[in-house]
């Protein structure tokens, strides 16, 4: 089964990567914006859903986003994932689906009491925050746009008070994704008037990693998806479009996150 990205018309900036799921793909992945209501904070719903045959597994693989996700499976609670720093692993049998909603980098941090670093690499029922759950809602709903409602019905019903500082992690982290000109945190911090050490405290508050591993990230999402597609020009045009000082500092980079060098992966993915 190949897997299709539909991606309706988005309500708000492009704050996060659309990439992330690496490798080999007997799934579904299906995405839907948000509504007008909610898209200050909250970037995409999405899904994934696989089928597989009697005796076969498989496994779907992310790169985490910076951002805080609620996802659901059936027969399960809501769960609050922080931002995962590790390459993360599901596996997949039979047939099933997880049903997520991605905020914006620094998006949860209104509905969250402390810092959201405190969520970093850590799955938490939502009930635990909000004394209620939507699974039984979401239980009786039939594809994404009707879950995707429903979660938004909870969610507004538990908005929080406005908070500006949401924009400008936004704005950073959009020239994070988009920039090819900022390729350190100095860039940042000169273009958005901020101190090193605020722009550190603001990450931590807000979004739950450093802006060296954002922009880290969003870089190797995209080596990812170039190094799978046999026109991408080979490592080292990747390694100097994506700004690196050299390909074994590429290498290195893409090495220690992915837990195989870009040529295997390339070999593996591209079909070369």
């Amino acid at each position: 089964m190949t897997a299709t990205a539909l991606v309706e018309t988005r309500q708000g900036p492009v704050t996060t990567s659309e990439r992330g799921l690496i490798g080999a793909r007997d799934y579904t992945i299906t995405r839907l914006a948000p509504s007008e209501a909610v898209s200050a904070l909250v970037e995409r719903h999405w899904m994934v859903s696989w089928d597989l045959p009697p005796g076969r597994t498989s496994q779907a693989t992310l790169l985490p986003h910076p951002c805080v996700n609620l996802t659901w499976l059936p027969g399960t609670d809501v769960m609050i994932n922080g931002v995962g720093r590790a390459l993360f692993t599901y596996p997949l049998m039979g047939s099933g689906f997880v049903f997520g909603v991605k905020f914006r980098p620094g998006g949860f941090a209104p509905f969250w009491p402390g810092e959201v670093v405190e969520l970093t690499d850590r799955v938490r029922p939502l009930k635990e925050l909000i004394k209620s759950d939507p699974g039984v809602r979401l239980r009786a709903a039939t594809g994404i746009a009707e879950l995707a409602a429903e979660a938004e019905r909870f969610l507004l019903a538990h908005w929080p008070a406005p908070d500006p500082t949401v924009a400008l992690v936004g704005r950073i982290t959009g020239a994070l994704l988009h920039d090819r000109e900022v390729r350190r945190v100095d860039d940042v911090t000169a273009r958005f008037g901020l101190s090193a050490r605020s722009l550190q405290r603001l990450f931590r508050a807000y979004v739950g990693v450093t802006p060296k591993w954002v922009l880290s990230r969003y870089r190797l999402h995209e080596a990812a998806e170039r190094l799978s597609d046999p026109s991408s020009g080979g490592l080292s045009q990747v390694a100097a479009d994506l700004g690196y000082f050299d390909q074994s500092h590429f290498i290195r980079d893409f090495t220690r996150v992915v837990g195989e060098t870009p040529g295997n992966f390339e070999y593996r993915n591209s079909g070369t």
